[in-house]
């Protein structure tokens, strides 16, 4: 289990599986939250507690992009739609972790700006990117 929060404190998650790697994500706002995501479930693999407000694209996006309603820390994300199975996929901002809890968690880096696919590994992990 994994667990984070916004800097404040008021939002708070908590990720139930340990990912097998964590998304650095190249599209347009991806790139300028600056997160690392890991995926799950809402309300199954993933809890969240506290308020949000959330943001989605004026295209007509189908993700909302939630922040703390005092600090402004992005903190996930949750998809528009619901799947097959009745589940609704979203994605945790691994940088609201403390280090030690993802720092070996692998990276995945995903093209969302121009080729919509993921890049070959580099065997970079969470640490490396912290700062």
């Amino acid at each position: 289990m994994i667990e984070g929060s916004c800097h404040c404190g008021a939002v708070h998650w908590r990720l139930s599986q340990r990912p097998n790697s964590a998304t650095a994500c190249s599209c347009t706002i991806c790139r300028r939250y600056g997160a690392l995501w890991a995926y799950g479930h809402i309300d199954h693999d993933i809890e969240v507690t506290g308020e949000t407000k959330a943001y989605r694209r004026e295209d007509g996006g189908d993700i909302d992009f939630h922040f703390c309603t005092n600090c402004g820390s992005i903190t996930h994300y949750i998809t528009t739609h619901r799947q097959e199975n009745g589940r609704v996929r979203g994605a945790v901002n691994l940088r609201m972790s403390e280090l030690g809890a993802v720092s070996d968690i692998p990276i995945r880096h995903f093209d969302g700006f121009d080729r919509w696919e993921s890049l070959p590994r580099d065997n970079r992990t969470v640490k490396d990117l912290w700062f």
